[in-house]
């Protein structure tokens, strides 16, 4: 006769049968989705026009560009790494194309070609050093920003004599780059740019490759234990060095996006944009220690910052009360995180 003792069965998370609120509060966009909502009541109350068709296009359009390069920073932060340098590269980007084009007089396709290899090359660099070195992405990053920095103002100054590029729409070729980056199109009479359709795209994508694909389980496994990873065959440096280069695409997309609206593109471009990507990214859902996050999400934290950037304008407040929202805003999502971690901990046991 048997002496052993029947054991609990325990299920596993991903197959347990949850209730509805706890299955949104486990989601990690679920408290940007309920922060965007309250902030566009807030904001419509205060001024009529925040909400018409033309104030959503003005502050989609900002949103657009931050919400692109969020959701690659999402990736990175999931995979348990940050890049500092991913705002300067903006710059790297817009400024290679145009001096290219302008002063070397190379074919504008080809000066794109050109500006795509650097920045990947950045983004490999960024990834390589990480995982060889095994220091902190913060610090190998704080000094690719610091040296991308320095090259953008000085070989800008050398070669074109001033801080800024510029004389790109006078080039042959201009107007197919312009259209993939920077064309308009009208809804019932109001334009929106071309960035907003770009950006839905990335969202889609990423959080397909994210939720649906062999590589986003190796991005969750890397962030959130790269030595557990490595030992059930994840490829961790793969992984690693991918999301840096993946970073590194979009900063090319998003520089080369101000390049061909602006048709100049100034060495300072993107410096300190990449703590509205971090932020938008971490108000979305994304932990500070990797492992945990969505691109979805990332995406709705980039519609928050770009509504409080320009609903503070449209409310006729002064815009030096911008970055007390967003600061507010960021700590209150690492505290909703927080917590919402802490009760998923505990009702697993």
């Amino acid at each position: 006769m048997s002496t052993e003792t029947a054991q609990p069965v325990v299920l596993d998370e991903r197959v347990a049968s949850v209730g509805v609120l706890r299955a949104l509060l486990l989601k990690p966009e679920f408290g940007s989705v309920v922060g965007a909502v309250v902030l566009f009541v807030f904001f419509a109350t205060q001024s009529g026009p925040f909400h018409s068709l033309g104030g959503i296009a003005n502050w989609l359009d900002p949103a657009s560009t931050y919400g692109i390069m969020a959701v690659c920073v999402a990736l990175l932060m999931i995979g348990g790494h940050f890049d500092l340098s991913a705002g300067v590269q903006l710059a790297t980007a817009g400024l290679v194309t145009s001096v290219l084009t302008v002063n070397f007089h190379l074919y504008v396709w080809a000066s794109l070609a050109v500006s795509l290899a650097v920045c990947l090359g950045i983004g490999f660099l960024n990834g390589y050093l990480v995982i060889r070195t095994k220091l902190p992405s913060f610090i190998i990053t704080l000094a690719s920003f610091l040296m991308l920095q320095g090259l953008n103002l000085g070989v800008t100054k050398i070669v074109t004599g001033t801080v800024s590029a510029s004389g790109i729409a006078q080039e042959p070729g201009y107007s197919g780059p312009h259209d993939l980056f920077a064309h308009e199109f009208v809804v019932q009479g109001q334009s929106f740019y071309i960035a907003i359709l770009w950006w839905v795209v990335f969202t889609v994508v990423a959080s397909f490759i994210l939720t649906r694909t062999r590589f986003g389980n190796w991005v969750f496994a890397v962030g959130g234990d790269e030595n557990a990873s490595r030992n059930v065959g994840v490829p961790a440096m793969r992984t690693t060095i991918t999301l840096f280069m993946f970073v590194s695409f979009c900063a090319w997309f998003v520089g080369n996006i101000y390049l061909f609206r602006l048709t100049s593109m100034q060495a300072s471009t993107g410096i300190g944009f990449e703590l509205y990507y971090i932020a938008a990214a971490v108000i979305g859902g994304c932990l500070l220690t990797g492992g945990y996050g969505s691109a979805i999400g990332a995406s709705v934290g980039a519609v928050i910052i770009g509504m409080t950037q320009q609903g503070i304008v449209y409310a006729q407040w002064n815009n030096d009360w911008f970055k007390l929202f967003l600061g507010a805003m960021l700590l209150l999502a690492v505290l909703t995180n927080q917590f919402v971690r802490r009760y998923a901990e505990q009702n697993r046991k």
